[in-house]
């Protein structure tokens, strides 16, 4: 199927366009010294014959993408799963996350939806922050990524949040493509996860009939992300001392790249992906009261906060972060002293890896525990 040339600019690559990408990204020095790092000790030449195997970006993604993960879960965690239990693996979806990991939210949940044999794997919404180099570029939008366009003045925003908002019911309705993105714009760095509005509003800019019904016809999927351990959590505290030191303090060029590097390889311990029924029934009871549509998309954010939030799975450093933020033992037969010296052992580790002017160690500490009490916090009450 051909797509519309209005969302050029914007899609993944097709079948046809492969080969003239291939021969870009296999011609520049970066990506060459990618493939040698990954596959130290298979031949360039060799690589670059199996890259040209692949007709389509599913065939790429099997042949390149799943198997690097498999090595990196086998090297950095203790395994990775999901419940997918609540939904048909023969449909296509809108999977709306809580955000944790630049790299690896998107890409470990096309991985799990091939060992759940869904049909098909996501094509994921990605910030175009984060591709400033073409090879980058040219790799995501191999790899099924679609472009969100940042930084731009008001008019151009919304000319650009509908044409990808027109996308992404093209994708789910014509090209029967499941579709991920997160629940707001950028990780939520304290991990206290709740849904931006301005999501919902965007993804009703496409579509046909009310607000809901154009919400209806993404068949949205609350999907949550556990991990035991972020690698990238002393980066996220850095940030939040930077900002509190220097309101203006603004992230360098680099810095997206080192979370980048660090969150791909880092380790993660347990990883769990637990997707919550599809909204579709949801959406049909909310048409039916007679309310403003701003309030109505309010309600709907909470719930999937609460679908979110009901199905984390916490971990022995969830409780530990609680209970030591609280200076309570509110929750220690969720735990051992074991657990507790070794998560104060890795906390002090993650500090000392920060380095910055009037470093305030105990500004970084509570700043880490509240990144992983914050899940426990909206467990609890999501639960209770």
């Amino acid at each position: 199927m051909k797509t519309p040339s209005e969302f050029d600019d914007i899609r993944p690559f097709e079948g046809s366009e492969l080969p003239e990408v291939y021969d870009r990204l296999l011609a520049n020095e970066q990506f060459q010294k990618v493939l040698g790092f990954l596959y130290p000790d298979v031949p360039f030449e060799v690589v670059a014959q199996r890259m040209r195997q692949c007709k389509t970006n599913m065939e790429f993604q099997l042949a390149f993408c799943y198997t690097f993960l498999n090595k990196l879960l086998a090297k950095a965690s203790k395994g990775c799963d999901m419940d997918s239990s609540s939904i048909d693996n023969t449909r296509c979806y809108t999977f709306m996350s809580n955000h944790r990991d630049i790299v690896l939210d998107a890409a470990l949940l096309d991985k799990l939806l091939i060992d759940a044999k869904f049909t098909t794997t996501c094509e994921i919404a990605i910030g175009d922050n984060l591709l400033s180099l073409p090879w980058v570029l040219d790799i995501v939008r191999l790899n099924k990524s679609f472009i969100v366009k940042r930084g731009l003045l008001a008019r151009e925003r919304m000319e650009s949040s509908i044409k990808l908002s027109k996308y992404m019911h093209y994708a789910i309705s014509e090209k029967q493509e499941s579709l991920w993105i997160a629940q707001r714009e950028g990780r939520a760095k304290n991990s206290d996860d709740k849904t931006q509005k301005a999501i919902l509003k965007m993804l009703a800019l496409g579509g046909e009939g009310t607000t809901l019904e154009k919400l209806q016809q993404l068949h949205i999927v609350p999907l949550t992300i556990s991990y035991e351990y972020d690698p990238c959590d002393y980066l996220k505290a850095a940030e939040f001392q930077a900002k509190r030191d220097n309101p203006d303090w603004k992230k360098g060029p680099m810095d997206d790249v080192m979370s980048m590097q660090t969150g791909i390889m880092g380790y993660k311990g347990h990883i769990h992906y637990h997707a919550a029924p599809c909204l579709d029934s949801y959406i049909e009871l909310l048409k039916q009261r007679k309310e403003p549509t701003s309030k109505l998309l309010d309600e709907l954010c909470l719930h999937i906060d609460r679908e979110i939030h009901r199905n984390y799975r916490l971990y022995p450093v969830n409780y530990i972060a609680l209970d030591e933020l609280n200076g309570t033992p509110a929750h220690s037969d969720k735990y051992t002293p074991e657990d507790k010296a070794m998560f104060k052992k890795y906390i002090d580790g993650q500090i000392a890896k920060i380095e910055l002017p009037n470093k305030d160690e105990e500004y970084l500490r509570k700043n880490i525990l509240e990144m992983y009490a914050n899940p426990t916090i909206n467990y609890l009450k999501a639960n209770a």
